[in-house]
């Protein structure tokens, strides 16, 4: 299936760009309120650990993250692993698990070079990584439709003789950049903390692709429905009336060297392949992070942030774009026509090439730009038992593609030295109240989760493993 060639490439894609190259940490919401931990300042650069640190290359920080709406683990493993046929997408197991609309949120990202340190009143840290976010959308409807065109009986025309079916709305994002960052906190009082990162991006890609609508119609009269459609008489021909149509309105946008759009003969986009010798840079940008505290009451402390506020601005060299603005008309008496229409619909591809007829956009290149998935963060830490144990709330917002990522987290956390600290986190909206977490800070190593696995039927989850040096004398917290 050509659909499963583009699943597999984009894969191989993000594959080769996650081993390739370094990246950012993406944060992990157990950590939050772990006083000891230096990596909750991903989620807050003003939230300073005890002491400096150096992180191991790859292993000092490395996150993977899955997020869907309807669909389980396993799920998501099996469409990108189905390369047989369509019938995995047909079975009514699956689409009985499906909503209205299905999205899918996958992120990789590990460190490369990243350290922290005290210089008198200030915190510095700095950093060098890669990040890589997936986001995809695609409604229920399509795999509806794929049933239906499944179910019909192609060798009778009649029984396709009235089809009116309107499917759209898909969308796929990825993005992927190097980032240099440079980061700076301080404590301005015994009560208020500030702190913010000022980041370098290099663009190694992105893709857009969204498909607004595709329209599939078609009409038969003049015969009977016992007739056999195969033996008509010359008279019976000539009374039959029969025609169908395919409308696509969709484009596609990509800024990624070593991602190859293959043509076929008549100049359409048929295939997605991936060289991994010509990936390389294919844009710049920049962005900055945010972070607050303030310990209200003696005990009470609130804190908020704004991160990866910024963009990237890709080279017009590295560009390419298409569109599918097609409309087709069959006459389905025609045999040729009838064939042609009938190929392209019964297809049984989630992405459908000779449906949609992508042709690349001529004329003079551009550049184009495209924004950072930023996050809002607010939070609320109560301390019992002289600090011993903290009580935390946790709100993020992620601006992620194709919807945002609200969630809410509750966590408690033990934190009895800077070099143990132990947390346990449940969250209430991504996962409907059914994901739990568990992080540990023992020493240099730090393990954790906000979405602990439970099998095959898990729609989210994630894993945050670091190993860092300590660096510097502890500081007094």
């Amino acid at each position: 299936m050509k659909s499963s060639n583009f699943m597999k490439a984009c894969m191989t894609l993000l594959v080769s760009l996650f081993t390739a190259n370094a990246a950012h940490a993406q944060f992990l919401r157990t950590s939050y309120f772990m006083e000891g931990t230096h990596y909750r300042m991903q989620l807050n650069p003003a939230l300073t650990p005890g002491r400096g640190y150096i992180n191991l290359p790859v292993v000092g920080s490395f996150n993977a993250t899955v997020n869907s709406s309807s669909l389980g683990f396993q799920d998501v493993c099996d469409i990108i692993d189905n390369s047989d046929g369509s019938d995995y997408f047909l079975s009514r197991d699956f689409r009985n698990r499906l909503e209205n609309t299905n999205n899918l949120n996958v992120n990789f990202s590990t460190d490369i070079l990243s350290a922290g340190w005290y210089k008198g009143k200030n915190f510095w840290s700095f950093n060098i990584g890669l990040r890589t976010d997936v986001g995809a959308s695609i409604p229920r409807s399509m795999f509806d439709f794929m049933y239906d065109m499944d179910q019909t009986n192609w060798d009778n025309p009649l029984s396709y003789a009235n089809i009116n079916e309107s499917v759209g709305q898909q969308k796929l994002n990825i993005n992927s950049y190097t980032e240099i960052g440079i980061g700076w906190a301080r404590d301005i009082n015994s009560r208020l903390k500030v702190g913010a990162k000022v980041k370098a991006l290099l663009g190694i890609g992105n893709l857009e692709l969204q498909i607004d609508q595709i329209k599939v119609n078609s009409n038969i009269s003049g015969i009977s429905s016992d007739t056999d459609w195969s033996n008509l008489t010359l008279q019976q021909l000539q009374n039959v009336r029969g025609n169908a149509s395919v409308s696509v309105d969709a484009t596609l946008e990509s800024s990624f060297k070593g991602l190859v759009l293959e043509e076929n003969e008549m100049g359409y986009i048929d295939e997605f392949d991936v060289d991994t010798d010509e990936l390389g840079l294919a844009g710049y940008g920049a962005a900055i992070d945010l972070g607050v505290s303030y310990k209200l009451l003696k005990n009470l402390t609130l804190s908020a942030s704004v991160l990866d506020l910024g963009f990237i601005k890709w080279d017009k060299s590295s560009t390419t774009i298409a569109r599918a603005g097609m409309h087709a008309d069959y006459d389905l008496t025609n045999s040729g026509q009838r064939e042609e229409f009938v190929e392209m619909v019964s297809s049984g591809e989630v992405l459908n090439y000779d449906m949609l007829k992508l042709e690349r956009e001529t004329g003079t290149a551009k550049s184009r730009t495209s924004k950072l998935t930023s996050t809002v963060v607010v939070g609320a830490e109560y301390a019992l038992l002289k600090n011993w144990l903290v009580l935390g709330a946790l709100y993020t917002g992620r601006f992620a593609e194709p919807k945002t990522l609200n969630e809410l987290t509750f966590s408690a956390n033990i934190r009895p030295k800077n070099y143990f600290n132990l947390a346990a986190s449940y969250s209430v909206l991504q996962g409907a109240g059914k994901t739990f977490g568990v992080a540990m800070k023992l020493g240099p190593l730090f393990v954790g989760t906000d979405y602990m696995f439970f099998g095959e039927d898990t729609k989210n989850v994630n894993a945050y493993v670091g190993l860092s040096i300590p660096l510097g004398k502890q500081k007094k917290l």
